[in-house]
């Protein structure tokens, strides 16, 4: 006996199995037929909520794009922190945090899937570039930057993180990717006029330890204050 559900709740269910088969079996080996005889509906259900298995991917894409965006608007709206605690922890909240994250990433950099991780990016950096703003825009305020344009540079420093360092894209090796971070950390103190080595935990974002200048990989927490 089919048992009905709430459009939400089924179309929820139809991605959750679409993202379990993208990740086991690829996305390219995925089938709708596999998605449809995983869940136990019919041709039509599917098509109600969905279009084409490209669709599903792009929604399966743009939940995990909210999920990070979401993260990112509950920090910077949270007056605990510092400015540099949710630069940090909103940076962290975009990397993946499981296994499954992961293989969607993999999936991304599959050259049949160029296009969606093309969007993909596109969409991070229009989604977070107002939330980093409003957070530098802070830091402008509390002396601790100095930029007449924050959101174009936000914009800027997201191009240069999401599309530059994405080793799915160039095949950097490590000493290159070490030299790449060093720099970017060097361009993002300079465009936000910031204090030299109040960034050095920008390397956490990319798996990388910190940035060996005799700073403290801390050195973007106020003096005075400790990490939540």
């Amino acid at each position: 006996m089919r048992i009905s559900k709430e459009p939400e709740e089924r179309r929820n269910e139809i991605l959750d199995t679409a993202e379990l088969l993208f990740f086991t079996q690829g996305y390219s080996r995925t089938t709708i037929n596999d998605i449809l005889q995983r869940i136990g509906i019919a041709k039509g259900t599917f098509y109600y909520y969905f279009k084409s298995k490209e669709e599903v991917m792009d929604a399966v894409v743009m939940r995990f794009i909210d999920a990070g965006v979401a993260a990112a608007k509950e920090v910077a709206s949270d007056h605990r922190f510092s400015v540099h605690e949710k630069l940090l922890r909103i940076i962290m909240a975009q990397k993946p945090d499981s296994e499954g994250k992961e293989q969607l990433i993999e999936q991304f950099h599959q050259a049949e899937n160029a296009q969606l991780h093309q969007k993909s990016l596109t969409e991070t950096i229009l989604r977070l570039t107002p939330v980093l703003t409003e957070v530098i825009e802070q830091g402008i305020e509390e002396q601790l930057f100095h930029t007449a344009y924050p959101r174009e540079t936000v914009e800027f420093l997201l191009v240069a993180s999401q599309f530059l360092l994405d080793e799915g894209i160039f095949q950097w090796k490590p000493e290159e990717i070490l030299r790449k971070i060093e720099a970017f950390i060097h361009i993002m103190e300079t465009s936000l006029g910031a204090k030299q080595g109040s960034f050095a935990y920008v390397t956490q974002m990319f798996g990388q330890p910190p940035v060996a200048d005799g700073k403290d990989e801390r050195a973007g927490i106020k003096d005075g204050e400790t990490e939540q």
